[in-house]
C-alpha cells in the first residue's frame, strides 16, 4: 500500500471510530446485590428503542468507585454516567442536565428532596437522581439467638446491650466474634451521633472530635481489642478502603451485623433458608437511636462528549415506570415521589424480606437531625474517610486513641484548607 492510500485508510478508520463514539454512553456501575442484572435488562430495552445510542455498562467493584473514579474524574478520563455514593464531595464533576432534559419540571417534582445531596452548595443544577434511599441499621441471626437461649434486645436497647447479648450468643455457639460493622466511616457515623457526636460545627465547618465521638470510638476500639468485634474487617485494609462484613453474617460467623438496607437483596439471596434473620434498627446511645440516611446516585459527568445522549439515558432510568421496576426488583427503597405515592410490590415471596424492609421504614422515624444533615454537607465524605483510616490505625495499634483523635482533627483541617 502506498503512503497516500495508507493515510486515506487511516483517516477512514479515524472517522469510523469518531462516528462510533459519537453515540456512546458509558456507565460505570457497582452492585450490592442484583441491581447490575436489573440495570442491564432495563438498558437492553432502552437500546432496542434507541438504536442511535450505544450504551456500555462497565460493572466494577465498589472499591473502584471509591478509589479510582475520583482519580479518573480529576484527569478528565471518567465515564459518561456513574453510580456513586460520594455524591457531594465530587459534585464539581457532575453535569447539569437541565438544558438537555425534555421534562425537567417532572424531574424536580420527583427528586428534589435529595437534589442538594448531589450538587454544589447554592446550585439549582439537576445532576442525577438517587437510585435508592438507604438507612444504616442492624441485622440479627435469629436462629443463633434462639439456639443460645438469648432474647433479642428490644426497642430502646443500647449498643452495649446488643454487644453483650451477641457476646453470650457467640460464646454459646462457639462463634469467632459477637458482631461486625462494615469498614466504613459512614457506617460508624450513626452510632457516633447516637453517642452524642456532632459533625457539623459553626459556619458549616467540621467540628473537632467531641466527647460523643470519643466515647463511641473508645468503645469500638475496646470491643475490637476484647475480640468481640470482627477485627480483621477493619485492620485487613488500609486508608479509606471499604470492606463489608456481609459474608461473616451470611456464613453465620457473627450473630449481629451492622450495615444497612442496601444489603437486603444480597442477604436474602445468599442466606436463602439457611437460618432466620431479622432487621433490628439502630441501637441507641446516650443521645439518639439513629441510623445514617443516604443512598447511591446515578450522576452524569461534566466531561462527557455526548451530553444529549447521556440525558436521554438518564431520563429513561429516572422515569417513574423504570424507577418503580428497579426498586421492586432490587428490593430497594425508592426516591421517586410518584413511585412512593403509588406503592410498591416488592418482587419477593419472602415474608422475611418484607418484614426487614418494613423495619427499615419504621427505623427511619428515629433518624437524628444531625444525621439528616450530613448527606448534603460538603465535608461529610472527607470526615468519613478520616474516621475509617484513623480508627483502623488505632485498632491496629499504630496510633493511641488520643493520637487518632488528633489525626482526625488535622485531616479535616487540611480538607478545609484545601477547600478554601
Amino acid at each position: 500500500m502506498n503512503c497516500k492510500a495508507l493515510f486515506a485508510a487511516a483517516g477512514l478508520a479515524l472517522l469510523s471510530a469518531s462516528t462510533a463514539l459519537a453515540g456512546d454512553v458509558r456507565i460505570m456501575w457497582y452492585s450490592d446485590g442484583n441491581e447490575g442484572e436489573v440495570l442491564k435488562d432495563l438498558i437492553s430495552r432502552f437500546s432496542k428503542d434507541n438504536p442511535d445510542i450505544n450504551v456500555i455498562v462497565d460493572e466494577v467493584a465498589y472499591s473502584v468507585i471509591k478509589e479510582q473514579l475520583p482519580v479518573q474524574l480529576a484527569a478528565g478520563n471518567g465515564p459518561d454516567i456513574a453510580r456513586v455514593t460520594d455524591i457531594k464531595n465530587l459534585a464539581q464533576y457532575w453535569l447539569d442536565l437541565t438544558p438537555y432534559l425534555s421534562d425537567p419540571v417532572s424531574w424536580v417534582k420527583n427528586y428534589e428532596d435529595q437534589a442538594d445531596w448531589m450538587r454544589l452548595d447554592g446550585s439549582p443544577a439537576i445532576t442525577g437522581f438517587m437510585t435508592q434511599i438507604t438507612l444504616t441499621g442492624g441485622f440479627a441471626n435469629k436462629t443463633l439467638f434462639e439456639q443460645a437461649g438469648v432474647p433479642l434486645p428490644g426497642p430502646g436497647a443500647t449498643w452495649s446491650d446488643w454487644v453483650e447479648a451477641s457476646k453470650k450468643v457467640a460464646e454459646s455457639q462457639q462463634l469467632p466474634y459477637a458482631f461486625a460493622i462494615d469498614r466504613s466511616g459512614h457506617r460508624i457515623a450513626g452510632p457516633a451521633i447516637s453517642y452524642g457526636a456532632g459533625f457539623i460545627g459553626p459556619k458549616g465547618l467540621p467540628n473537632e472530635v467531641d466527647d460523643g465521638m470519643k466515647a463511641f470510638i473508645a468503645d469500638f476500639v475496646k470491643w475490637n481489642n476484647e475480640g468481640l468485634h470482627a477485627k480483621d474487617v477493619w485492620v485487613s485494609a488500609a486508608g479509606t478502603t471499604y470492606r463489608p462484613a456481609a459474608d461473616d453474617f451470611i456464613n453465620a460467623q457473627v450473630p449481629f451485623y451492622y450495615s444497612g438496607s442496601w444489603q437486603v437483596a444480597n442477604l436474602a439471596t445468599k442466606i436463602d433458608d439457611a437460618f432466620d434473620w431479622v432487621a433490628t434498627g439502630s441501637p441507641c446511645g446516650q443521645a439518639a437511636c439513629t441510623g445514617m440516611p443516604g443512598g447511591a446516585a446515578v450522576v452524569a459527568m461534566k466531561d462527557t462528549k455526548n451530553p444529549k445522549e447521556v440525558a436521554r439515558v438518564m431520563e429513561y432510568l429516572a422515569s417513574t415506570p423504570v424507577a418503580k421496576e428497579f426498586a421492586e426488583r432490587t428490593l430497594f427503597l425508592p426516591a421517586n415521589k410518584e413511585v412512593i405515592a403509588g406503592g410498591l410490590n416488592f418482587q419477593t415471596d419472602s415474608q422475611t424480606v418484607k418484614d426487614v424492609l418494613n423495619t427499615f421504614v419504621q427505623a427511619s422515624s428515629t433518624t437524628a437531625v444531625e444525621a439528616l444533615k450530613l448527606p448534603a454537607w460538603k465535608y461529610a465524605g472527607s470526615y468519613y474517610g478520616a474516621l475509617v483510616s484513623r480508627v483502623s490505625q488505632v485498632i491496629a495499634g499504630e496510633l493511641t486513641l488520643d493520637d487518632g483523635y488528633a489525626r482526625i482533627n488535622s485531616d479535616m483541617a487540611e480538607k478545609v484548607k484545601e477547600a478554601q
